[in-house]
């Protein structure tokens, strides 16, 4: 497996872990919820779950960049619309 390619498994591999805490975190927050916690304990577990996302998200990018991309090229995708594409994604996620 080339190292890109093996790279690019790692992260799928470790963005697919982050979601199922993720969840985990989610499914805490509406058990929180539901049970009446503390509105400040809640939004710190909300916190903890965005920051959590906002991690897999570059993790994401990054497979993006590598996997997305670099099979555009291969197949004979001209460059610069390759590259448009990904800033079309990067700027429609930063909205």
């Amino acid at each position: 497996m080339p190292e890109s390619a093996a790279e690019q498994e790692k992260i799928k591999i470790d963005v697919l872990k982050r979601m199922k805490r993720i969840e985990g975190q989610i499914r805490g927050i509406q058990g929180m919820i539901e049970s009446g916690k503390e509105c400040s304990d809640i939004l710190t577990q909300v916190k903890a779950a965005r920051s959590a996302l906002k991690s897999s998200t570059k993790l994401i990018m990054k497979r993006y960049m590598l996997k997305c991309y670099a099979e555009a090229i291969e197949s004979g995708e001209d460059p610069v619309e390759a590259m448009d594409k990904f800033v079309t994604v990067m700027t429609n996620y930063m909205e």
